[in-house]
């Protein structure tokens, strides 16, 4: 019979199925991440007379063309302003959707 060898990570600790204690609350921004935007954003304003004509390059460039500028618009689009999470509105088939609203002003 094998005894069981127990992994030395695992000893001490907190139960399986506590909640979460500690570290940053659900929503905090990243600091660094926001310092990144920041500083993108900064770049992008600063050099945006740049940028066009960086675009116009590429877009008459018999290699690239205008898809390869739009292209990197759109790259540089996404640092710049993040693209909006999509929804997906789900309900019974063949009904119609019911919006349910917490507070109501016709109560």
């Amino acid at each position: 019979m094998q005894s069981k060898v127990e992994n030395p990570r695992k000893r001490g600790g907190k139960p399986k199925g506590s909640p979460k204690t500690g570290g940053r609350q659900a929503g905090t921004p990243n600091k660094a991440t926001g310092a990144a935007r920041l500083a993108f954003a900064a770049f992008v304003d600063n050099n945006a007379d740049k940028l066009q004509e960086w675009l116009d390059a590429i877009a008459t460039n018999d290699k690239h063309g205008p898809k390869v500028a739009f292209d990197c618009l759109m790259q540089v689009a996404e640092f710049h302003v993040p693209k909006l999470a999509r929804t997906e509105v789900v309900g019974v088939e063949d009904e119609p959707v019911k919006h349910i609203h917490e507070h109501s002003f016709l109560d």
